[in-house]
């Protein structure tokens, strides 16, 4: 009788884990990381070109930010969360490209799913300057406001100075893809 137990309780440890495993590589709310595989840009996505959607979430450090404190800048809108190992690759990219393009009038805003202690910490030991706001549920509206329904991370959204969406990505960013996406619409007035 123990053996036939043991039998049931392993295989149904397996098939957990084969779920376990789906949902991360497939956003199921269980497992919220996109793979490398998964990554796809979705300019077709019905969101582009659609007005921004609004939000007002507690950030890093405290404060309420709201997407129109924003306005009449390109902002790329990055959804994150420290557990996610694509997330905290690219955060130093997005750095960079704040620094380069700040001048011209781009806005990096970091949105995590998470703990507010755990992303504070996260942020503080990685010297990110730009907004980092933080939150759960209501993180999650906003990522499906944003036209990310599964949750999958990360997942960045760009948004023209006019308050449009302008470009959205599942997945990690590529350099040279939002680059160019970047400075095509810093080059519009």
């Amino acid at each position: 009788m123990m053996r036939v137990v043991l039998i049931i309780v392993v295989a149904l440890l397996a098939g957990a884990g084969g779920y376990f495993a789906y949902s991360v590589t497939r956003g199921a709310p269980e497992g919220q990381v996109a793979a490398a595989t998964d990554a796809r840009s979705v300019s077709g996505d019905p969101i582009v070109g659609q007005p921004r959607p609004d939000y007002t979430l507690g950030s890093v450090d405290g404060s309420r930010v709201s997407a129109s404190d924003f306005d009449g800048k390109v902002v790329l809108v990055n959804f994150w969360a420290t557990w996610c190992a694509p997330c905290r690759e690219e955060m130093p990219m997005l750095m960079e490209l704040r620094e380069q393009h700040a001048a011209q009038g781009l806005e990096v805003v970091g949105i995590a799913m998470d703990d507010v202690q755990r992303a504070r910490d996260f942020v503080a030991e990685l010297g990110i300057e730009y907004p980092n706001l933080v939150g759960a549920t209501d993180v999650m509206a906003a990522m499906q406001l944003y036209g990310n329904a599964s949750g999958t991370l990360p997942y960045s959204v760009l948004v023209n100075r006019t308050g449009e969406i302008a470009w959205v990505k599942l997945g990690i960013l590529e350099r040279p893809e939002l680059e160019a996406e970047i400075s095509a619409l810093l080059a519009e007035n």
